[in-house]
Formats: structure tokens, sequence, C-alpha cells
């Protein structure tokens, strides 16, 4: 059977970039195919219930920072690992049948790619009204309609749809890239890779028993004392009430080394739920 990756649709986004970068990382006879969804909750929610091997998301950007439904979407799940993580670097076109900027009325695009532009929006189209969409080549769907809107997207996808660029690059950052993970159903959050051999990082998440002092230096200190460098930390609402969090840590270390074990048969003892999410390498794509 081949290997079915799930990733944010239709043909053309960045997400799709990274699914097929991943792909061509795969051996020769695994022939995978690629899946589409409409969003990245529903991507990850496909390999979860196993309608796809794996999923592959964003999970952050070098200018906008988390994508946090990534984040609260794994936190609701439990049986997805990261595999591996991509890193893809990001450049935005502005695509429009538009006759030049001054005729552009709005623009279309994720809400992702509209911050990351956000600088070149102001300076050059300060007066245009910005409209999320589920995906950056969704937007793409509003130009057969409407000649005075734009959209935001990659030239990859202003090649695919055979549509006119008006300005390239336009991120706010010219070295702007994303960071994206590539999940599945695993039975252990084992490193995959050989120790020694590359570098591997650990993520996890959990939550604390209540808001009090130290309840999250107790669980750091846990990571402190054994050596251990945290490359991200971040903290999302918990939905359960204000002032309820749920911390998402990576670890530049891999999850079967000792002082990782040792960090978190300790940091059980702190935590009121703690998720591993897996070991990984980062392979820049």
């Amino acid at each position: 059977m081949p290997l079915s990756i799930a990733y944010l649709g239709p043909a053309g986004t960045y997400a799709e970039a990274a699914a097929l970068a991943y792909a061509s990382s795969l051996a020769q006879d695994q022939q995978p195919s690629l899946c589409p969804y409409p969003s990245i909750a529903q991507t990850l929610k496909a390999a979860a219930a196993g309608q796809a091997n794996v999923a592959v998301v964003p999970v952050e950007n070098l200018i906008e920072g988390s994508v946090t439904v990534t984040l609260d979407t794994l936190w609701q799940l439990d049986s997805l690992q990261i595999r591996q993580a991509l890193v893809l670097p990001i450049s935005h076109a502005l695509i429009s049948h538009a006759s030049s900027l001054e005729a552009i009325q709005a623009v279309y695009s994720h809400p992702q790619a509209l911050s990351q532009c956000q600088k070149w929006l102001e300076r050059f189209l300060p007066q245009v009204e910005l409209m999320p969409t589920n995906s950056t080549t969704k937007a793409l769907h509003y130009l057969e309609v409407d000649p005075t809107v734009g959209a935001i997207a990659s030239l990859r996808a202003a090649q695919l749809y055979n549509l006119p660029v008006l300005a390239s690059p336009i991120q706010d950052y010219p070295d702007n890239c994303t960071r994206f993970w590539v999940l599945g159903r695993d039975t252990s959050p084992t490193c995959p890779v050989k120790l020694g051999l590359e570098t591997a990082y650990t993520s996890l998440a959990f939550s604390v028993p209540k808001n009090a002092p130290g309840a999250l230096v107790r669980p750091l200190q846990a990571f402190a004392k054994r050596q251990i460098n945290l490359s991200r930390i971040e903290s999302r609402p918990s939905k359960r009430s204000l002032g309820d969090y749920v911390f998402f840590i990576d670890l530049e270390i891999a999850f079967t080394a000792a002082p990782v074990q040792a960090a978190l048969t300790e940091l059980a003892t702190y935590t009121e739920v703690l998720k591993v999410f897996g070991s990984y390498t980062v392979q820049q794509v």
C-alpha cells in the first residue's frame, strides 16, 4: 500500500511543498500519495484516525512564531508522534489580475501569510481590506471572480494555476522560514536516529495541577540541573479556566538519552498531564 501524506491543501500551499520534500526523502518503493485537507486541525485528525499514514503541518514561523492551532490540536490528540522536522524557506508573492497595485481593494490569504507580509502591506497597500482564508492557495479562488482583489501565496502556486504575479518577494524579512512537523501514529517516542550521529530534539507538553508559586519552576529545574538545554518553551491556554495553561517545550536532546529519562521521571511528579510527542531530527529543505 502506498504511504499517504496528509497536508493543508489545496495544491500549491507551503504545507504541500513540505509534504513533497518529505516524500522525496523516502525510499522509492514507498510511492507516497498526497492527501489535501481543508484545515490544519483536520490534517492532524486524519493521521490520528488512520485516514493517512502521516500528517505534515506547520508548527513555527520565523516572523510570526508558533502556529497555535497545531499545538492546540496536538495536545487534544493522544496517538501522534513526531517523526521528522523540516525547515522550509517561505517566500510570498502578491498574485492578482489587477492592472496595478492601486487597483487592488482587498487581499486574501492565510492569517500567517498576511502577518508575515504586514509591513509590506502597510507600505504599499495601506487602504486595502485584509481577508483571512484557510490556506494561501484557497485565497487564489477569489481572483477568479473579482479583478480588484489580490492573494498572497507562493510563486509555485501562481505557476500551478497560471496566475499573474504583481510583486515578489513581499515577506517582511528575506530569510523567512517555517518549521514543519511530520507526525504519525507511532507506538513510542523513541528517537528515529542513532544518537551521536545527528542532533536530535524532543518535544513534549505538560499541565500543572494548579496555578501556584513554583508550579513552573520545579518542572524546568528538572531539566536545568541535568544540563538539558531547552530550545523553545511556550504556554497555551488550557481552555479550562483563565490563567490555566499548557506548556510546550522542545529539548535539544533525544528522548532515549539517560538524562531525559531521569528528568521525565521527576517531571511526572510535578505535572498533572505529561505528553511526549517524540524525538526527531531537523532537516533543512
